[in-house]
C-alpha cells in the first residue's frame, strides 16, 4: 500500500488524491473535525439545519466544525473548538462535556477525513447562532425520545438528516449524557 497519495486536483478547500487507485477527498485546512451531541437539562438535543450544496436540500446535523482551520485559531484543541462551534452554530453553551469522545469517519469511501463526536450535557442558550460568515443555520431542540418521530416528519418535508443524528440516542448513551 502507497502512504503517500498522489494529487489529482486542488480546489480552494479540498483536494482530490489518488492512492492505490482509488480517489478520495482531503481537507486542505484544519487540524480534524469535531461534532457536538449537546443536551440541554430538559433532554432537548440541539441540531442545526441548513441548505447542503452537494445535496441541494437541507440538512439535519449534529452542530459541527473544523479544528484550527482559521490562523487565529492555531493550536486550537478539540474540547475548544467543540465550545466555539456549538455557540457560533446553535447560541448554546455548557460546562459540562463529557470525558469520553467517538471518533467516526465521515465517509469512508470518499474521504480520509474523521469526525470526533463530544458530548454536551446541561446545554444552555447563550446567543441566538445562526452560524457565521454567512452561514444560515437553524436551530432546533428537539425531545430525544421523540426524535425519530420526528425525523420522520422533517424527512416527508424533504430534508435529509445525517446519520449521526439517526444515532444520536446511542451516543448521547455512550457518552454517558443520558444518565444523571
Amino acid at each position: 500500500m502507497n502512504d503517500d497519495p498522489r494529487p489529482i486536483a486542488e480546489g480552494r478547500h479540498l483536494g482530490l488524491r489518488r492512492r492505490d487507485g482509488w480517489e478520495f477527498v482531503i481537507r486542505r485546512r484544519g487540524r480534524g473535525v469535531v461534532a457536538i451531541l449537546a443536551l440541554t437539562t430538559d433532554r432537548r438535543l440541539v441540531l442545526v439545519e441548513q441548505h447542503r450544496v452537494p445535496l441541494d436540500a437541507p440538512v439535519i446535523e449534529l452542530p459541527a466544525g473544523l479544528v484550527g482551520d482559521e490562523p487565529s485559531q492555531e493550536g486550537e484543541s478539540i474540547l475548544d473548538a467543540a465550545r466555539r462551534e456549538l455557540r457560533e452554530e446553535t447560541g448554546f453553551a455548557s460546562d459540562h462535556w463529557s470525558d469520553r469522545t467517538i471518533e467516526v469517519a465521515s465517509s469512508a469511501g470518499l474521504t480520509d477525513e474523521t469526525v470526533t463526536i463530544l458530548g454536551a450535557s446541561r446545554a444552555i442558550r447563550v446567543t441566538d447562532g445562526g452560524g457565521v460568515d454567512g452561514e444560515r443555520i437553524t436551530v432546533h431542540t428537539v425531545p430525544i425520545e421523540e426524535l425519530g418521530e420526528w425525523l420522520d416528519e422533517r424527512a416527508r418535508q424533504g430534508t435529509i438528516a445525517d446519520g449521526r443524528v439517526w444515532a444520536a440516542a446511542a451516543l448521547a448513551e455512550h457518552l454517558g449524557l443520558l444518565s444523571g
